[in-house]
């Protein structure tokens, strides 16, 4: 995997690129890259203000998780890449799990 912050996908190699649905690989789509969830009341929500801390399910070093469209895809740790930050991958997840 290339550590720049546009990697290239091996979709080309695989043909996709020049069948029918090659336009479908310039679409854009939304990736979110989730550091945790939490599930609290609106109460608590609306009570929010400056210096809140709102506790997360994953223990500090878990890996975030990657969504693509909302769907959870990846997960991989924070790097730093020259003065940016990035994610390394470290597991692909099958179709229709979650992390």
């Amino acid at each position: 995997m290339s550590s720049s912050p546009n990697s290239s996908s091996s979709s080309e190699s695989n043909g996709l690129a020049d069948g029918p649905l090659g336009w479908v690989l310039d679409v854009p789509c939304p990736v979110d890259f989730v550091l945790g969830t939490a599930t609290i009341k609106v109460r608590d929500c609306v009570e929010f203000k400056r210096d809140s801390v709102l506790r997360l399910r994953q223990s500090a070093g878990a890996d975030l998780e990657v969504r693509v469209g909302g769907v959870p895809i990846a997960a991989g740790e924070v790097v730093i890449v020259d003065e940016n930050l990035g994610l390394r991958l470290s597991r692909i997840l099958p179709p229709g799990t979650d992390s």
